[in-house]
């Protein structure tokens, strides 16, 4: 009696040959006594088969991200923190993934969002060269990945748009080795790295853009130290707007006097949900075993998180802020400007710290802001955190009602957390954001308030991220990315 569905396809042959075959093992063979196997080792460690038909894309990038041991900062099953596609969501619901795919900017976006490092050329912005040189100099190393996207067309095999890893190269043949995520399908297997590149000349129909390969790696340190932007909210847009789109039309149609105007007209005009946007970096106290001791890059982390904040305290664009926020009865308070309120069960954005008290790892279960400032007062509380159907149990910050802030907010005790957010975000902001400014002088002096050039170096690693961060993932949420990868 035949068996409904399908077991597997026979793999075409030529022009691909199959891994485990006794030509592909010789290939194998030959490929690591010429060192061109390195990266092989770390992705075969983390192989895995996508889970949906349409998941090649997520099953790809987070089997890279596993092999380059990139933390991602979120559970996945149990106390274990890991990349699962399924967590892969930031950029593109999973529901329309699972019936549409993912697009080549799209995982581009994923990986950005996941803190990996990205280098993406579409096969007609490149050459065959440059893509050989990238896998030779990939599969020669384990610290950078190559995950190729192509039309299965060209090997004959059945299908059509797919992503894969690239686990290897065979120079004196000129193949090199798919590690092909759908292997309920086709097993790794070798192809001619010319035909490869056919496979990647091919056009997107979904998108009109061509395919092409991206280049995965680890950020040499943690990235986003002091926050991280996120367009998984639907407030993402209305901020992200405001930030790039409106700021410079609201600067050129006011008469700015001073750069005290000029941050006034940039606080008073917030989107509501501001504060939804900003989602800080927090080291996560973990509940499931009690008391759990920091890690030596944990600590690390701290260190250096502690030095980025009494940097951003110590420009003068803090005193600029610190005084306007807490002196403009205009500038609207958190309860102004978010209607969410403490709750036992609350989302990732919602569960978002909005002060540096957490980052710097004080053991006070209580930080505030003076008066007036749009981060007011939080207070540490366990919360769980949905997070695609599942829930995590951490410590988090959320408001506290003015009656509770109470004694806690003695003058002599206050310290501007909040201000640290906004000057790191004003710092962040592409220069050409001040150019609307009428007012020679008072540009000059913006200019100057906001210059990258001369703050510390790891003040300005950080905010030059913060800055391409902001700037790629509203490219993402647009669909930017599909057509230029390079900006």
């Amino acid at each position: 009696m035949a068996l409904a569905g399908l077991y597997r396809r026979i793999l075409p042959s030529p022009p691909a040959i199959d891994f485990a075959s006794t030509e592909g093992k010789k290939l194998f063979t030959e490929a690591i006594h010429d060192g061109s196997m390195e990266g092989f080792f770390k992705l075969i460690s983390y192989f895995q088969t996508q889970s949906e038909p349409a998941f090649c894309g997520l099953a790809s990038l987070s089997m890279v991200l596993n092999a380059l041991a990139i933390d991602p900062g979120r559970k996945w099953k149990g106390p274990w923190r890991w990349f699962d596609e399924n967590m892969l969501d930031c950029c593109e619901p999973l529901e329309k993934i699972k019936n549409k795919g993912v697009t080549f900017g799209k995982v581009i976006c994923l990986a950005h969002c996941a803190g990996a490092r990205v280098e993406a050329f579409r096969a007609n912005q490149s050459s065959i060269d440059d893509f050989r040189k990238y896998v030779m100099t990939c599969s020669s190393s384990d610290d950078r990945h190559l995950i190729a996207s192509y039309h299965r067309g060209t090997f004959s095999q059945t299908g059509t748009g797919h992503f894969s890893p690239i686990g290897g190269y065979h120079a004196k043949s000129d193949m090199a080795l798919i590690l092909d995520v759908a292997r309920f399908k086709y097993p790794p297997h070798w192809v001619p790295l010319t035909l490869l590149w056919e496979a990647m000349n091919t056009v997107d129909e979904s998108t009109g853009h061509h395919r092409g390969f991206m280049l995965v790696s680890k950020n040499q340190r943690a990235p986003a130290l002091l926050y991280t932007l996120s367009c998984k909210d639907e407030s993402w847009m209305k901020t992200a707007k405001y930030l790039i789109d409106d700021v410079p039309v609201l600067l050129r149609s006011r008469s700015l006097k001073d750069v005290n105007d000029v941050l006034s007209t940039f606080f008073t005009s917030l989107p509501s949900d501001f504060t939804e946007f900003i989602k800080w970096v927090v080291e996560l106290r973990r509940r499931e075993n009690g008391p759990q001791l920091l890690s030596e890059e944990e600590k690390d982390r701290v260190a250096i998180k502690e030095a980025v904040l009494k940097q951003v305290q110590e420009t003068r664009l803090f005193d600029h802020v610190t005084n306007i926020l807490h002196s403009d009865d205009r500038i609207p308070t958190s309860k102004q400007m978010s209607d969410s309120s403490p709750s036992s069960s609350i989302t990732p954005v919602e569960a978002c710290c909005r002060v540096s008290g957490i980052l710097s790892g004080r053991p006070s279960d209580r930080f505030c802001c003076r008066g007036g400032t749009c981060v007011r007062c939080y207070r540490a509380t366990a919360a769980r955190v949905a997070s695609g159907g599942a829930a995590d149990e951490m410590d988090v910050l959320v408001p506290v009602s003015e009656s509770e802030c109470g004694a806690c907010c003695h003058p002599e005790t206050r310290r501007p957390h909040g201000d640290d957010l906004l000057t790191a975000l004003l710092l962040a902001l592409p220069p050409e954001t001040w150019g609307g400014i009428g007012d020679r002088k008072v540009l000059d002096e913006v200019s100057e308030l906001v210059s990258t050039e001369r703050l510390p170096m790891l003040l300005q690693e950080e905010i030059l991220h913060l800055r391409g961060q902001l700037l790629m993932l509203k490219r993402c949420k647009e669909d930017k990315l599909e057509v230029d990868l390079g900006a």
